[in-house]
């Protein structure tokens, strides 16, 4: 009967210990949780970012399309609230706000399979 070793070979690549694509799921998933808690989904994919980028490419790569998407985001928030006063944004509004619950979701399901997915409307503010 062999035995299965489940150790890692690179132990460098378990970012808060944990495997690279949990890692990069969790990234994603901490933006949808933004939408629940407000602003835990801006602050928690940069801490995420902050902690490991130098360190993980993979991650770097990720954070960096989260940020742009985050910084998108508020950007297409702001300029839909003062679209507002003309009743235009108030479905941009809408559509913001189920973009930022979709985005990130289809984002995790992706990084759970090892999966780079950039998010639609992004504006590449860090390269």
């Amino acid at each position: 009967m062999e035995i299965l070793d489940d150790t890692p070979t690179n132990p460098a690549e378990k970012p808060w210990g944990m495997e690279m694509n949990n890692y990069l799921m969790l990234m994603h998933l901490s933006q949808f949780a933004g939408v629940i808690v407000p602003f835990a989904g801006l602050v928690m994919p940069l801490i995420m970012w902050l902690t490991n980028n130098e360190k993980f490419p993979e991650v770097d790569r990720h954070g960096k399309m989260i940020i742009n998407w985050l910084i998108s985001a508020l950007i297409y928030g702001m300029i839909a609230g003062l679209f507002t006063l003309v009743l235009i944004g108030i479905p941009l509004l809408i559509a913001l706000g189920l973009l930022m619950i979709i985005f990130p979701v289809i984002g995790a399901i992706k990084a759970a399979n090892g999966e780079l997915w950039t998010y639609p409307l992004t504006l590449p503010f860090i390269k």
